[in-house]
């Protein structure tokens, strides 16, 4: 791992915090201290950073550029800084484009591209659903209290502008925010163990990501 890029663009921040900014990173190529991976067959994703005047932070973003129209392919960039069993994620998203999809999530306790929790916001459906990834099935998992076949919660994403996507994870509970709201909690024990955490696109879907942030608890 080239160590000097990776400082650049990480920021480490109190109660062991870090937020990556993706600024003075090399445009055109995948960030250093990143695995990039996909769930499902289709076009290999291409991860990559990319300029944006109106990014959250300075102009640099790291952005999944494929557009591979295959429905039942996922995209993953999954950070290789640390693994964790309980914390807060975070990120600032945009979606560029898509036809099949404009699908943005976070992962956490990813174990390997088919298998982990995954949070999205779609732009096309305007809805925000959290599933679990088991042996490369996606289950949508219904928030607490609503019946068991609910799919997430209705919520409007617009396209094309800067919104935020958080999750907190604790044991087996797990609160969704999106834009400084929380919108909904979901119950699930399948995976306990500390993983990874990454982001996730699905399909055709263009997606910019900036301020990504984790806080392991």
């Amino acid at each position: 791992m080239n160590k000097g890029i990776v400082i650049l663009a990480v920021m480490i921040l109190p109660m062991s915090a870090q937020k990556m900014t993706f600024e003075d990173l090399p445009i055109g190529v995948a960030p250093s201290g990143w695995t990039i991976a996909m769930t499902h067959a289709g076009g290999p994703p291409k991860w990559e950073i990319v300029k944006d005047s109106r990014a959250p932070s300075g102009t640099n973003v790291l952005a999944q550029t494929s557009t591979d129209p295959t429905a039942g392919r996922f995209p993953l960039a999954v950070w290789n800084g640390g693994v964790f069993a309980n914390g807060t994620l975070s990120v600032k998203f945009k979606t560029m484009s898509g036809t099949v999809d404009q699908g943005a999530g976070l992962v956490w306790r990813y174990r390997d591209e088919n298998n982990y929790y995954i949070v999205r916001a779609n732009a096309l459906e305007d809805n925000i659903v959290l599933y679990k990834v088991q042996n490369g099935e996606r289950l949508a998992l219904p928030p607490i209290g609503s019946p068991s076949k609910t799919y997430g919660v209705k919520h409007k994403v617009p396209r094309q502008t800067w919104c935020t996507l958080s999750v907190s994870f604790h044991g087996d509970r797990f609160a969704i925010g999106f834009n400084g709201e929380q919108l909904f909690e979901v119950k699930d024990a399948t995976f306990a163990a500390a993983g990874r955490v990454g982001l996730w696109t699905k399909a055709d879907s263009v997606v910019y990501f900036d301020d990504f942030e984790v806080t392991g608890k």
